[in-house]
C-alpha cells in the first residue's frame, strides 16, 4: 500500500556517507559511492549532496545499481524536510542487535548511519527557489513547540518503485502532532508547485536498508522476532520516546536548521 511507501528516496542517496554529517528519513544514508547526486531524504541530513554543478553523469553502477527516482540536472537541487533523530550509544546497540537478526533473513541489509523522521518527500528545487523556500519554511514552522512521540513498532516498508527496501520504527504515539508539521511543510510545498507528503502517512525513522523489493523475507516470522527484540529491550522506552527539538531541511549540500520552541 502506498501509504506505507517510504519516503520518496530518490535513487542515490549513499553516495556522502564517509563525511558522516549530520537525513532523508531526512537519510541518513545508504554507503555509498562518490561523487554527489541528489540524496535519499537523510537521516538527519542524508550524506552529501552534490554540488548543482559538479558532473552530472549517471552510472548506475557506482551506487549499486539504484536508478534514480528523477533526472539529475544542473540547478536542481533535491530537498528534503524531516526531523534529525541523533543516535545515542543505546539505540546503536538496539539497531545492532536488528539488523544482525533481520541479515539472517536478508543478508545484504545495510543499517543507515544516519537516522530521521520524514515530513516530506525528496522534491526538486532550482537553485533560485532555495532561499525563498527556506524563508516559507521558516515562517510557517516559528510557532511549533517541542514535541515529544514514540517510535517503538517495526515495520517494512519499500520505497515507490520497489527498488529498495527498508526496516523502520513507526511512530506509535505523536501522530497528530505531526500531521500538524506536515500540513504546514506541504503548505510551503504547493507555493512552490511540488509533490506534497503522501495521504495518511506512516511516521517512521528507518534503520536499515536494501537494494529491491525483499519486504516478502522481512514480513512475518522476521518482523515478529524484530519486535520482540525492540519489546525487550532494556533501554527501549527510553529511547524510543523522542523529544522532537529542530526540524531541518536539505536542499542539495545545504542544511537549514528550525528550532522548535
Amino acid at each position: 500500500a502506498m501509504s506505507t511507501a517510504l519516503v520518496g528516496y530518490s535513487s542515490s542517496e549513499e553516495e556522502q556517507e564517509e563525511e558522516g554529517e549530520s537525513r532523508g528519513g531526512g537519510a541518513q544514508g545508504p554507503p555509498g559511492a562518490s561523487a554527489g547526486r541528489p540524496r535519499l531524504p537523510a537521516p538527519a541530513g542524508l550524506p552529501g549532496d552534490p554540488d548543482p554543478e559538479e558532473a552530472v553523469s549517471d552510472d548506475s553502477s557506482r551506487h549499486g545499481g539504484r536508478v534514480r527516482g528523477f533526472p539529475h540536472e544542473r540547478g536542481n537541487w533535491a530537498t528534503h524536510v524531516y526531523l534529525p533523530y541523533i543516535a545515542q550509544e543505546e539505540f546503536l546497540e538496539l539497531l545492532e542487535l536488528l539488523v544482525s537478526r533481520a541479515r539472517t533473513y536478508v543478508p545484504s541489509l545495510a543499517a543507515m548511519e544516519e537516522f530521521h523522521l520524514s515530513l516530506s518527500q525528496c522534491v526538486v528545487l532550482r537553485y533560485h527557489w532555495i532561499e525563498p523556500f527556506v524563508r516559507s519554511l521558516r515562517e510557517r514552522l516559528a510557532a511549533f513547540h517541542r514535541f515529544f512521540c514514540v517510535a517503538d513498532q517495526v515495520k517494512v516498508y519499500t520505497n515507490q518503485n520497489k527498488t529498495r527496501t527498508f526496516i523502520g520504527l513507526e511512530v506509535s504515539a505523536g501522530h497528530f502532532q505531526l500531521l500538524e508539521l506536515v500540513s504546514e511543510v506541504d503548505g510551503v510545498l504547493e507555493e512552490f508547485d511540488l509533490p506534497t507528503f503522501y495521504k495518511d502517512p506512516s511516521f517512521h525513522i528507518s534503520l536499515a536498508w536494501c537494494v529491491g523489493d525483499l519486504s516478502g523475507r522481512l514480513e512475518g516470522q522476521c518482523l515478529r522476532e524484530l519486535q520482540d527484540i525492540v519489546d525487550g529491550f532494556e533501554e527501549s522506552a527510553f529511547l524510543l520516546r523522542i523529544q522532537w527539538e529542530q526540524i531541518r531541511c536539505k536542499s542539495g549540500n545545504k542544511y537549514f536548521s528550525f528550532p522548535l520552541r
